[in-house]
C-alpha cells in the first residue's frame, strides 16, 4: 500500500502540473506519509500536504516541506499578489495563466487577456474576493487569441487531485474561508458538506466548487444554520 500511495501523489495531477519543478520526496510508512524537499511557492507546501491526504490509504500526513527564499510577509502586497492567483489558478472559466497579477497597498491591478467580456468580468470578481483586497483595476484586454485554461470538464483529473483544488480554492476566497467544509470527491463529483451562515452561502460555495478544473458535479450537502 505504501509504494501505491507514494506512486499515487508522483502521478496525481497536482504534482504532474502545479508541482512538478519542486523536489519534493514522499514517504509512506502504514500510511503515515511524510514530504520533505524545496518547494518554489508558499502556496505549493499547502497543495502538496492537501492532495496527499486526499489519497487512498493515507491516515496523515507531515509536512515538513521548505519554501525556497524568504515568505512574503502576511498581509503585505507580495503575500495578496499569491493569494490572488491561487484564488485564480484552478478555477476553469478564468486563465490564470494569460492573467498578469501586481498588487501596491493592496489594490490589484490585472493584465493580460481575456477570451471575451464575460472573463474578465469573472477574473475581477475572483480578485476581488481575496481576503484584504481593497479593489481592482481590471486592465486585461478582451481578445478571440487569448489563452484559455489547459482544462474542461470532460478531462479526467483524479479525486486527490480534485479535493486539494477545491480546499485551496475555499480557503483563498473571503467569501468562503472562515466556512467550515468538507469536501470529498468520487470519480470527479465533489460532495460538500458543513454548515452555512445562509442559503446564499451555500450556492456560493456550489457555484465556487463547479467551477474547479475536474470537477464533473457537485453535491452540495451543507446545511444552513
Amino acid at each position: 500500500m505504501d509504494r501505491r500511495i507514494e506512486s499515487s501523489a508522483r502521478q496525481s495531477h497536482v504534482f504532474q502540473t502545479y508541482l512538478k519543478k519542486d523536489d519534493i520526496k514522499i514517504h509512506s510508512g502504514n500510511g503515515a506519509v511524510t514530504l520533505t524537499g524545496v518547494v518554489s511557492e508558499n502556496f505549493h507546501k499547502s497543495l502538496a500536504g492537501e492532495t496527499v491526504a486526499g489519497l487512498p490509504g493515507v491516515k496523515r500526513v507531515d509536512n515538513r516541506l521548505e519554501i525556497a527564499g524568504a515568505s512574503p510577509t502576511p498581509n503585505s502586497d507580495a503575500w495578496l499578489r499569491d493569494k490572488v492567483k491561487v484564488a485564480l489558478l484552478f478555477h476553469r472559466r478564468v486563465s490564470a495563466v494569460a492573467t498578469e497579477v501586481e498588487v501596491s497597498d493592496g489594490i490589484v491591478t490585472l493584465r493580460g487577456e481575456a477570451a471575451n467580456q464575460a472573463q474578465k468580468e469573472l477574473t475581477t470578481e475572483y480578485a476581488k474576493d481575496v481576503d484584504g483586497i481593497k479593489g481592482v483595476k481590471n486592465e486585461m484586454i478582451v481578445s478571440a487569441t487569448a489563452e484559455k485554461a489547459p482544462r474542461s470538464v470532460g478531462e479526467k483529473i483524479d479525486d486527490a487531485s480534485v479535493t486539494a483544488q477545491v480546499n485551496m480554492t475555499l480557503l483563498n476566497h473571503r467569501s468562503t474561508s472562515v466556512i467550515n467544509t468538507t469536501v470529498r470527491t468520487k470519480r470527479g463529483v465533489v460532495t460538500v458538506g458543513g454548515e452555512a451562515k445562509n442559503a446564499a452561502e451555500k450556492v456560493l460555495v456550489g457555484k465556487l466548487v463547479a467551477d474547479i478544473n475536474g470537477v464533473k458535479g457537485v453535491r452540495n450537502r451543507m446545511t444552513v444554520k
